[in-house]
């Protein structure tokens, strides 16, 4: 690998006597990791543990995990190990168990999304955000796979944002950088890098900082981070937040052997990840809190106020009440032909995002209205909190799950006329129609399988102890 010789320059600098380790690491292949859904599977694989999250796990090599069912019905994320330190974040500098708004800025395609819907209470309600609409998509599909009911997506620049006036608890900031620390799983970002993207990329997000701040509640926290180690992007940019708006900077507690590397310039604390040092990607991580008391906001309902959300009627609910778990849980909503479910303590919090930003996704998606009858959804099958009892479940073996996820025709030699839950290792993948003996696939088009099948598909056990 050639890497660019101010960058060189720089490395050597933070490095000192490291630097000949450093760039030997980069030389070796990146290392695989999962995060497991605390929702859907309480296995402990026997596998190396990543150190700072409690469901992380390494592998010794990277599965073909396209062919794997498992990853598809939302079991575990295939997440870079160094990213999963938003763990550490999240639970030594907030109370998770509180009800909290939190929002996810640069969401997609949803690693850290996920993360936060694991650690958060279920009262509490995040906003998973992407700006381009295509990735926002993908966004939408992995959280839906997650299953937490909790989340509404959105796809709203940065700058919407200020709509919501101390909103939030807790902002993720996860911004777009020059991916110095990506040199070696993309060949290309070495070929893209220059000083000049680099100072780019800074301004940038300080006018991402500077948009979405507002709608940090006073007393707030904002986690950080970049897949970058230039200090232009890293403490540079948290040192100008901090002085700009009074925040302090939030100190985290580190275990020598994690490797992480603490860093400091102008009293805010950063924490760096090198692969020579930790078993991950290059990752920087602050966190920091804005100045001020929260005030307890007034959610009670207003009969003047004027809602955005739909309820559904009454018909419709009793209809589908019985699809979730603890259904007195949930309000039931409906938004043109699809009815979906929200925590009803969550009401007025999501109107208010309604009201305000591009929601493509909330909640869990149960049903669809056709005509007089009703068609479950792909949400509904993959929530959490999906009421099995409710329905005729199969079981399928891999070769029939990855064909019903390459949304192909399969047969279970069975017969008569209702819809039925596949599953894998008795873990929901989706709905099938049975008419007569024909079985109709309605596991979502843009979400199959489009890879070639191999002779003998492989056998995976990622999650067995």
């Amino acid at each position: 690998m050639l890497l660019p010789s101010t960058f060189t320059e720089r490395m050597q600098r933070l490095l000192g006597n490291e630097y000949g380790a450093f760039v030997q690491a980069l030389q070796l292949p990146p290392p695989v990791s999962v995060r497991l859904n605390p929702g859907k599977t309480a296995a402990f694989p026997a596998l190396p543990r990543v150190p700072w999250a409690s469901k992380g796990y390494y592998l010794p090599e990277r599965p073909a995990f396209t062919l794997d069912p498992l990853l598809h019905a939302g079991s575990y994320y295939v997440q870079e190990a160094s990213s999963m330190f938003l763990e550490q974040a999240l639970k030594q500098a907030v109370d998770v168990q509180q009800p909290l708004h939190v929002l996810d800025l640069c969401g997609a395609p949803g690693g850290k999304s996920t993360h936060l819907a694991s650690l958060l209470s279920e009262e509490s309600l995040l906003v998973s955000n992407e700006v381009i609409r295509s990735r926002a998509s993908i966004l939408a599909e992995n959280v839906a796979k997650w299953g937490s009911g909790n989340v509404l997506v959105t796809s709203n620049d940065p700058r919407d944002f200020c709509r919501l006036h101390h909103f939030f608890d807790v902002m993720v900031v996860d911004a777009p950088c020059s991916g110095e620390g990506m040199f070696r799983k993309d060949p290309q970002a070495v070929v893209e890098w220059s000083e000049e993207n680099v100072k780019l990329c800074a301004q940038r997000q300080q006018r991402i900082l500077t948009d979405v701040w507002e709608a940090l509640k006073p007393g707030g926290l904002l986690i950080y981070s970049t897949c970058t180690w230039n200090e232009q992007e890293n403490e540079a940019n948290m040192d100008w937040l901090a002085a700009q708006e009074n925040a302090q900077s939030v100190h985290l507690r580190l275990q020598p052997e994690w490797g992480v590397e603490p860093s400091r310039q102008q009293g805010v604390e950063g924490y760096r990840f090198y692969p020579h040092r930790v078993q991950g990607e290059g990752f920087f991580m602050a966190v920091i809190r804005k100045a001020g008391e929260a005030r307890v906001a007034d959610h009670s309902k207003s009969k003047k106020k004027k809602y955005k959300l739909t309820l559904a009627g009454k018909k419709e609910q009793a209809l589908v009440q019985d699809w979730l778990q603890q259904p007195e849980r949930y309000i039931w909503l409906q938004h043109g032909e699809v009815i979906s479910a929200l925590p009803a303590n969550l009401f007025e919090a999501a109107d208010e995002v309604y009201q305000n930003l591009y929601v493509l996704y909330a909640g869990t998606e149960v049903a669809e209205v056709k005509g007089r009858k009703l068609k479950p959804l792909q949400g509904l099958a993959l929530s959490q909190h999906l009421n099995k009892k409710a329905f005729a479940t199969a079981e399928l073996d891999l070769e029939q799950a990855v064909r019903y996820l390459r949304k192909e025709d399969i047969s279970l030699g069975s017969s008569g006329n209702d819809w039925l839950l596949l599953q894998y290792r008795d873990v929901p993948l989706g709905w099938a129609k049975q008419v007569g003996t024909r079985m109709n696939n309605y596991y979502p088009k843009e979400w199959r399988i489009r890879m070639d099948l191999p002779q003998e598909l492989p056998v995976f056990d990622l999650l067995q102890p």
